[in-house]
């Protein structure tokens, strides 16, 4: 069977240390780390554990914030970041209506005393809370909430948290991919239109309704509010919408989908720092997404390694073979060995597999030479072994035997055929195959290559050349017929 494709490419994550220091940088973070230092015996904490707004002055100067409403905001936000992420330690009163106490957090030591594993699972404790506080509901007015008796209906809310918590996580989803896209050529800040309108217009929607264009606008809006939120734990670099394209309070600005390309960043900019690719990936594997790193595949077995790459970009395929081949023990030798052992098999997904093979001996080295020639009168590695030693300047290279030369150019087809790679690319590879050997058609056809057939048919159908693709056709029957199919 042929590996199976990733539902992601593969990211190249920043090292763990440099992650780390990050996440110490992140604003909120270092507003919450400095409170759990300043909290002592005698800081007062309600039996939510949150800070007493009597003492919400005193956090705001000490974190060098205004003594407003915004500066006791920011402060009582930064609190409850320290008390969700295990910075500070809060005992509930013994009795309904007293205050608690606080003492410092066992995480808070972890900060200079652990490692960088330990720091960026502390933070990522904290984009879990920053990413429920984003997704908590909007409320214009509380009080039309409470009933007379004191209870709140919140069914009146229209709000639902699994639903608004899977919204937000699809678009860091797709602005992950985004940032991805085209071997990471697609790092720059994403427009906010756009990113909305990925998840509420259809795939195969022509020209946006009123109603989608709404939609997205009104999507656009509470994304604005949430990547408000979220550009502080340090996951985004955010340009917020311009406030002066609201024609009123609360009215989304319809013209954001569509509009002026000059103006496109006035509807908002998005772009996932290396920390927030660290932290999107994190939350995506907790919900059992798919999502490959380049280094996930070092100190795993060769077969692994081949599997694991048959389907990344190259360069992140090259990327992980050095890590690979850097963290092997035994040598070049055994290295190289190990691949090519991992390289045999006609099951589907042999050719790709040989290839990626060819490709990462390429950086093993001149020391793999041994292993290399050891394998020259192998059927399925004599070739590749061959190309490989002569692409060095290699002496005492024996001449293949003439069925190895067409098994050889069965497989490589074959593997690129697998690899999706560009279409003139696997033309211009064909054609050249092909015309290395006059008469290929009158004898590939007898090549006992389980892609044999596949491989011709596709010739048929890809080359440029009318009578050589005619030969193909007729050469992929026989070969049909040959195997009894």
């Amino acid at each position: 069977m042929s590996a199976e494709r990733p539902s992601l490419p593969p990211v190249r994550l920043n090292s763990e240390a440099e992650l780390a220091r990050d996440a110490l940088a992140a604003p909120l973070f270092v507003r919450a780390v400095r409170l759990a230092r300043w909290a002592g015996p005698d800081t007062r904490v309600g039996a939510g554990g949150e800070l007493v707004e009597a003492q919400l002055p005193a956090a705001a100067e000490h974190l060098g914030l205004p003594a407003d409403d915004d500066g006791a905001a920011y402060a009582s936000e930064a609190w409850r970041l320290a008390v969700d992420t295990g910075l500070l330690d809060v005992t509930d009163p013994e009795e309904e209506d007293a205050e608690g106490t606080v003492s410092a957090g066992e995480n808070l030591g972890l900060l200079t005393g652990g490692s960088p594993q330990d720091v960026l699972s502390i933070w990522l404790d904290g984009l879990d809370a920053v990413h429920a506080d984003a997704t908590a509901p909007v409320l214009d007015d509380f009080t039309d909430l409470v009933g007379e008796d004191g209870s709140i209906d919140f069914d009146a809310l229209d709000w639902d948290p699994e639903a608004e918590a899977e919204f937000l996580d699809g678009v860091l989803g797709n602005l992950y991919l985004l940032t991805l896209a085209d071997n990471g050529a697609g790092e720059g800040p994403v427009p906010l239109p756009a990113l909305a309108a990925s998840m509420i217009v259809p795939d195969d929607m022509g020209e946006p309704t009123d109603d989608i264009l709404e939609q997205v606008s009104e999507a656009m809006m509470r994304l604005d509010d949430q990547f408000r939120l979220l550009e502080p734990i340090g996951i985004v670099e955010y340009r917020p919408v311009d406030e002066a394209l609201m024609v009123e309070e609360g009215e989304a600005p319809v013209g954001a989908v569509g509009g002026d390309e000059d103006d496109v960043t006035r509807y908002g900019m998005v772009k996932l720092t290396p920390l927030g690719l660290y932290g999107v990936r994190a939350r995506m594997l907790e919900a059992g997404v798919d999502a490959p790193a380049v280094g996930d595949l070092a100190g795993k077995g060769a077969d692994a390694l081949l599997d694991g790459i048959a389907h990344y970009p190259e360069s992140a395929a090259r990327a992980e073979v050095k890590l690979w081949l850097a963290g092997y023990a035994d040598g070049a030798v055994s290295a190289a060995a190990e691949l090519l052992a991992a390289a045999r098999g006609t099951d589907e997904g042999g050719p790709l597999r040989r290839l990626h093979c060819q490709q990462a001996l390429a950086l093993a080295g001149p020391e793999a030479e041994p292993a290399v020639r050891a394998v020259l009168g192998d059927r399925e590695l004599g070739g590749l072994a061959r190309v490989w030693l002569a692409e060095r300047g290699a002496a005492d290279v024996p001449a293949p035997p003439e069925d190895m030369i067409f098994w050889l150019a069965i497989d490589t087809i074959a593997a690129h055929l697998d690899a999706d790679g560009e279409l003139d690319e696997l033309q211009g590879l064909i054609e050249g195959l092909s015309a290395q050997h006059s008469g290929f058609f009158d004898e590939v056809w007898r090549v006992d290559h389980p892609a044999t057939a596949d491989v011709l048919e596709a010739m048929g159908r890809l080359h440029s050349d009318k009578k050589a693709a005619k030969d193909a056709r007729k050469a992929a029957f026989k070969a049909r017929s040959r195997a009894g199919g």
